[in-house]
Parts: structure tokens; C-alpha cells; sequence
């Protein structure tokens, strides 16, 4: 068998010094769901409160469901139902959510679009070199649970562990997500104009104010995802 040649004595950088140098864990799984995690893309991001979906339902959908997208629709599909206490219908819950998200947009993320639902929230995010998104939303869930929790008087798990996660690939499927975000509270029976649902970033969009444009993310040099 030939050896490696190493005349320069540099041996292969170990995983810790890979990480020193790049927090960030590109394509990775955290047990069923694959996440993608590159600084600079446009992220969708889903969590949902750990009674929306029974155990035995996500198995059900898990076998039911050909691929992650088909697995994605039918989740989104139960709960847009409205299953389990839906805690996040509160109005007090519903803005305590909405000022997490607000609080780091615009130094670990760019906060482009949002809805926080009875039972779940959806999230569009630009993400920032340094500011990995397992952490990002590790840091939303643990704060609102605390908040959640408090307000609530009670204790114990509050959050699914894992997210649903999808890059966006160009302005075109851009614009498709801030629509399904935005249509979520209309899709779900809840309101009959999504601008009428208080807590969303469609109110603002009703205003004038649009997600990043294409040219104000070249400026910041976004990249591209790495294929899994």
C-alpha cells in the first residue's frame, strides 16, 4: 500500500481546528431531519411546541411521506390544525416570540419575514458568518421557553428538539416563502387577510417594507450552500 507523502510535516487539520475555523456545520443531521448550515444563505426555518405533534403521528407521516419535502407538506399540514394547548395563541406569548426574533436582527441574522402561529413559528432568516443556525435557534428556543414557561407557571418541555430547515435558491423561490409564510394564518382558517393577523411580518409588507433585495444581499457577499 503507498503512504502519504508529508515532506512538509503538516499533518491534516484535526476536526477541532476545522471548527476553530468555521463554526459553521454546513450540511449536518441532527437524527431524521437534514439541516443545512452556511453563513450568508436564506434560511426557512420552522420549531413547533412539543405537544403540536404526537410521536406516533410524526412515524405515521414519517412512513406515509415519499421524501423530506413530502414529509415537510403533510407536518405542516397537522399543524396548521391547531393540535395541542397552542400556548403561542397568547397574545402575551405571541409578542414575547416576535421581540426574540426582533432582538439579534441585524448582528447574528437578518430578520427577513415571520409568523408565529398557535402551535409553531416560521422564520426567514439571512444568516452571519460566525452566528451557526443550530445556535441561532437554540438561543430562541431556550430563552422562550424560560419565557413560556414563566408566564405560564409551569415547567418542563416546551419546544420540539429539533426545526425544519430549507435554504432559499433565488429571488424567485424567495418571494414563494414570504408568501407561504404570510398565507399560513389564512391557510389555517385563522384569519381571512393575512395582514390581519397581528402576529406576522405581513402587517410591515402591507406597509412597504420588503424583504432584503437581491442587490442589497450581493453587497454582503452571501454564499451558496455545499451539496450533501
Amino acid at each position: 500500500m503507498a503512504r502519504m507523502r508529508r515532506s512538509a510535516g503538516v499533518p491534516p487539520a484535526s476536526k477541532s481546528e476545522r471548527d476553530a475555523r468555521d463554526p459553521h456545520k454546513h450540511w449536518h443531521s441532527r437524527g431524521y431531519l437534514p439541516h443545512c448550515d452556511v453563513p450568508g444563505l436564506l434560511q426557512s426555518v420552522t420549531f413547533r411546541l412539543a405537544d403540536s405533534l404526537p410521536s406516533e403521528v410524526l412515524e405515521g407521516l414519517r412512513f406515509e411521506a415519499g421524501d423530506n419535502t413530502e414529509l415537510h407538506k403533510k407536518i405542516d399540514a397537522f399543524l396548521d390544525a391547531g393540535y395541542g394547548a397552542c400556548w403561542l395563541k397568547q397574545p402575551e406569548i405571541a409578542e414575547r416570540i416576535e421581540d426574540a426574533l426582533l432582538h439579534w436582527d441585524g448582528t447574528r441574522y437578518h430578520l427577513l419575514a415571520w409568523c408565529v402561529m398557535p402551535n409553531h413559528v416560521h422564520v426567514l432568516i439571512e444568516t452571519q458568518t460566525d452566528f451557526p443556525l443550530p445556535g441561532v435557534v437554540h438561543s430562541w428556543k431556550s430563552f422562550l421557553a424560560h419565557a413560556i414557561n414563566q408566564h405560564l407557571a409551569c415547567t418542563g418541555a416546551v419546544w420540539m428538539h429539533d426545526y425544519f430547515d430549507r435554504y432559499v435558491r433565488d429571488d424567485h423561490h424567495l418571494a414563494a416563502v414570504v408568501a407561504y409564510i404570510h398565507a399560513n394564518p389564512v391557510k389555517a382558517g385563522l384569519v381571512q387577510d393575512e395582514c390581519d393577523w397581528p402576529h406576522s411580518s405581513a402587517r410591515l409588507r402591507s406597509a412597504g417594507v420588503p424583504p432584503a433585495s437581491k442587490s442589497e444581499r450581493d453587497a454582503r457577499g452571501p454564499t451558496t450552500p455545499i451539496s450533501p
